[in-house]
């Protein structure tokens, strides 16, 4: 069972440039020494706003009003599993899973517990259903424990998950992008378990290119 969340566009970060990211041969890419200039992901999928002349007659601004800069909007619509341990969150271009860590690995370890790789799976089968061929594959920790230990467990993290994408994708050309980024970026409030175990996740994201 799923509880859905739409956001609206007005809660959506707009205007952010992120910076390019190395994308190497068509497997692993070790690129996790190059932080992004923003939270990966959150970089604006929606095309250019139309121009919009300040002196149009149909335009009724208030006397002195000028008009804002235009913005870049994009909907997003985020769909988690009751106990959190899955989430989707789609925009017109793009799909992201989170899965959190205690569904995939034991704790401090990146070796699959015996379910996890057919949730790995059913991710890969999707990726070939939207022919995507640009993966990204990110891993973070909590706050717990030192920055290095949680830097390198995220990596080791994306890594196995990337392996098991690769068992199941299809495309030959596919590029996968893969990172740990321990405790940075995190999507819940570390100070409490609840929170932590949010922010103990791998997320997986790739291009729409098909409806649906």
């Amino acid at each position: 069972m799923t509880t859905c969340h739409r956001t609206t566009a007005a809660t959506v970060v707009v205007g952010l440039v992120i910076a390019g990211a190395h994308l190497i041969g068509a497997t692993s890419a070790q690129a996790d020494d190059v932080a992004p200039s923003v939270p990966p992901g959150t970089e604006p999928s929606a095309s250019a706003p139309m121009p919009v002349k300040p002196d149009s007659p149909r335009l009724k601004l208030p006397q002195g009003g000028t008009l804002a800069p235009p913005k870049v909007l994009d909907l997003v619509e985020v769909v988690e599993d009751l106990g959190g341990e899955q989430r989707r969150q789609e925009t017109n271009q793009t799909v992201m899973m989170a899965l959190q860590s205690e569904v995939l690995f034991p704790e401090d370890s990146a070796v699959f517990t015996a379910q996890a790789a057919a949730r790995i799976q059913a991710i890969a089968q999707e990726i070939n259903q939207q022919k995507a061929t640009r993966i990204r594959v990110f891993g973070f920790t909590d706050d717990q424990g030192s920055y290095e230990h949680g830097k390198e467990l995220s990596k080791k993290r994306a890594d196995a998950v990337q392996a098991e994408l690769a068992k199941t994708v299809t495309d030959t050309n596919v590029v996968f992008d893969v990172r740990g980024y321990s405790e940075d970026y995190p999507i819940a409030d570390n100070s409490t378990e609840e929170g932590r175990k949010k922010n103990r996740r791998v997320e997986i994201t790739f291009p729409r290119t098909t409806g649906g």
